[in-house]
């Protein structure tokens, strides 16, 4: 139940030996033995009470259901859905970048456009690296130095 080995076990006998007495040894044993079989049987008792809830309140059914929507593939759904028989599939697969579907798709080579998007006039051109760099912390600070106004 716990997970003793048959060392922790001799341990705890032997302890219990030396604290409670050879006489005593048996009465004690039993009582630990008749409280672990109640701990089991109420454990036994609740686990049944809890079943028995579970199949009036149907919530086998419930936890089915929350298992189906887990396993919810919502890209195979909504594709089912919005092409069924795969044909706007295919035709987007035929185009050529969103080109006419009619034409058959070639190997040409993209280009970009020809319109290049320059940066605004007043934009520097480069950031100096002073401004860029932040004061270096000092890697020993004195103590009874202030700090942050604190």
């Amino acid at each position: 139940m716990f997970g003793f080995s048959w060392a922790e076990i001799g341990l705890i006998m032997a302890v219990a030996l030396i604290a409670i007495g050879p006489k005593d040894l048996p009465v004690a044993i039993r009582t630990v033995t008749g409280l672990m079989k109640k701990a089991r049987g109420m454990a036994a008792e609740f686990q049944g009470h809890v079943d028995e809830m579970m199949r009036e309140a149907n919530l086998s059914d419930v936890k089915t259901e929350i298992n189906k929507l887990r396993r919810f593939d919502f890209k195979a759904a909504a594709e089912s859905t919005i092409d069924p028989d795969g044909s706007i599939k295919s035709a987007l697969a035929a185009t050529e970048f969103g080109g006419n579907p009619m034409t058959p798709v070639t190997d040409s080579i993209y280009s970009p456009p020809a319109e290049v998007v320059e940066e605004p006039p007043d934009a520097p051109p480069f950031v100096p690296p002073e401004a860029a760099r932040k004061q270096p912390v000092p890697a020993f600070i004195p103590p009874g130095t202030r700090r942050w106004g604190y």
